[in-house]
């Protein structure tokens, strides 16, 4: 799977692709953009997650330090999958579709088969793995499964879509997820 010090491309998007995914892209670390604008979103809890959970800000850190730490990384991949809704205002169907994706994004993540200290896993919004956080109090009871929140990391996912060739918007009654995954 490894080629030299990178992960070989053609395989993480063999697995992403076998995970479920519709479309993956590779980006550059050093062509990344942190966007402050982002990550006042989140601090306007426009998500509701902000401060409660450990994929979301405060517990990210600082967007220098989310920069910092991607960084440290080689190699970034986008992967998005794309859920049909009854219509845009079809919040259970939006809802259902998110938890869907964090589960082919958790499938990725056992596909992969790397230590923590090999990737960083990003996804849509707060982690929702545990019905109440651990956030501030104790350590995240699931480390190994964490998916940080793109959003909260600064990342505007239109523009990491464009980057990448890939579609942000898929049509009519359509709602599409993204994530990434970073390597070193």
């Amino acid at each position: 799977m490894w080629q030299g010090k990178f992960m070989n491309p053609d395989k993480v998007k063999q697995l992403a692709k076998a995970a479920g995914f519709c479309e993956i892209g590779e980006l550059h670390i050093a062509d990344l953009s942190y966007d402050e604008w982002v990550r006042e979103l989140c601090e306007g809890n426009s998500c509701r997650n902000y401060n409660t959970s450990w994929a979301c800000p405060p517990a990210v850190g600082t967007l220098k330090e989310c920069k910092e730490r991607c960084e440290s990384y080689e190699q970034m991949f986008l992967f998005n999958k794309v859920y049909a809704v009854k219509n845009c205002f079809d919040i259970r169907g939006m809802r259902k579709a998110m938890y869907e994706f964090k589960d082919t994004v958790e499938a990725f993540n056992r596909l992969l088969e790397l230590p923590v200290d090999k990737r960083l896993l990003l996804s849509n919004e707060g982690c929702g793995r545990c019905e109440t956080c651990t956030w501030p109090d104790a350590p995240c009871r699931f480390p190994e499964k964490l998916c940080h929140s793109l959003e909260g990391y600064g990342f505007n996912v239109t523009e990491l879509a464009k980057k990448a060739g890939m579609k942000y918007n898929n049509g009519d009654n359509t709602v599409t997820f993204f994530g990434a995954v970073l390597l070193r």
